[in-house]
């Protein structure tokens, strides 16, 4: 029997641990062994269809914290967590390993590659943001920088995730990276957009074979019901953090009529407590099956993100028959259609709200909105074609591959 080892922040819940929960499961009906190692708990230990690995501890992980916000050190802590897990690796002897986010205060990726590259084991890397690109950040084009093609320094979102409050190592940070990330010889790695693809295409990664699979959407859990007749304007995120736009949308309240109802889901307590009238605000949506609702309720899905990689609530909101008003960052046009929705320059808040209201007007097909996710963002196909890679690559063969390579 081969055997599928994730590693990733999470498991089972937030978009990349639901991935790698669903992919094992799919590794298993495959007949696969499937093995997912994850650092950071939810309300208890996750329940998962594979075995799972925990990678150190809440003492560890406040450690790695500290690291980061003082000394701008992010995947440079955790040595003993990293060690124990290695041990692991060893013990399970994987026919592939799948890396998802190997950041987020629970490893220590000089360690982790350093040992990955004296094995000879297939290395599939899929990259749900930009930070294996850069000295220090998630997502560059944030701020328009690209140091990172050459080598960071001076950062200008020091102070964004993962935050460093004093240091700014950033040019040593890509120097680390680099040495780190180049040193394997099996490393395949997939990118959730074409967009992101490209910019892997312009990085020290260049030279190592990019496949582009887009994040799906689970179909039946999220399908078209009939609209109602009220203009609801809907905005939804794990988490609302500064480049997710909610200054933009509390901007856009005196932009639309008053009896244009926007609701925003995910914020936090201290945030909803801070959001003006005409807003209305709900919690965290820990099940994508309670997001469903939102999405069949609104007339118009509102991402005013100034970064994404590609965006699976985008491709949500249509599956459920609802049209997208989104930001032109990173992969998002690649998420909708003329058909399905309007892209806006970034950060033109004027913009949103006259495609808003054009949404709103009519004209934007539930039906066409439900047709292009069905035909390009199938969940079953895209994990699929990660199946299709971890065979070929467990089997030595690349009868698979080729259709899915960047050129």
């Amino acid at each position: 029997m081969k055997t599928l080892l994730q590693i990733n922040t999470t498991v089972g819940w937030n978009s990349t641990g639901r991935i790698a929960e669903n992919l094992g499961r799919m590794a298993i009906d495959a007949g696969w062994e499937s093995y997912i190692a994850y650092g950071r708990d939810m309300n208890g230990r996750p329940q998962s269809a594979s075995r799972l690995i925990k990678v150190g501890n809440r003492a560890d992980m406040m450690a790695h914290g500290f690291m980061t916000r003082v000394f701008d050190r992010h995947g440079l802590a955790s040595s003993g967590p990293t060690t124990d897990l290695i041990r692991r690796i060893d013990e399970v002897g994987p026919d592939v390993v799948h890396l998802h986010n190997v950041h987020g205060y629970y490893l220590n990726y000089e360690i982790l590659f350093s040992y990955l590259s004296r094995t000879d084991v297939p290395v599939v890397w899929t990259f749900h943001d930009c930070w294996p690109l850069t000295g220090h950040c998630a997502y560059f084009d944030m701020a328009g920088c690209q140091r990172w093609m050459t080598s960071c320094g001076n950062c200008p979102l020091r102070n964004e995730y993962p935050a460093s409050l004093f240091a700014d190592r950033s040019a040593a940070n890509h120097d680390d990276k680099r040495r780190a990330f180049t040193s394997l010889r099996n490393l395949h790695i997939v990118a959730v957009s074409d967009w992101l693809g490209g910019m892997i295409r312009k990085s020290y990664l260049r030279d190592y074979p990019v496949y582009v699979i887009q994040n799906g959407v689970d179909l039946p859990k999220f399908h078209y019901n009939e609209k109602t007749d009220e203009p609801v304007v809907l905005g939804v995120a794990s988490k609302w953090e500064t480049r997710k736009g909610l200054s933009d949308f509390i901007e856009l309240r005196g932009k639309l009529p008053r009896n244009y109802k926007i609701i925003l889901v995910g914020l936090s307590p201290k945030q909803l407590r801070r959001l003006p009238d005409g807003i209305e605000g709900h919690l965290r949506e820990d099940e994508r099956e309670g997001l469903y609702n939102w999405y069949r309720r609104a007339s118009v899905f509102v991402n005013p993100s100034s970064s994404e990689t590609l965006s699976l609530t985008n491709l949500e909101a249509q599956a459920c028959g609802t049209p997208v008003v989104t930001y032109d960052s990173g992969g998002m046009s690649e998420t909708i259609t003329p058909a399905t929705g309007l892209l806006v320059r970034r950060g033109d808040v004027d913009g949103l709200a006259t495609a808003v209201m054009q949404v709103v007007s009519g004209g934007y097909s539930p039906e066409e909105c439900r047709s292009h996710i069905v035909g390009n963002f199938n969940r079953a196909d895209k994990y699929q074609a990660y199946l299709n890679l971890y065979e070929s690559l467990s089997d030595n063969t690349r009868l698979k591959i080729p259709d899915l390579v960047l050129s």
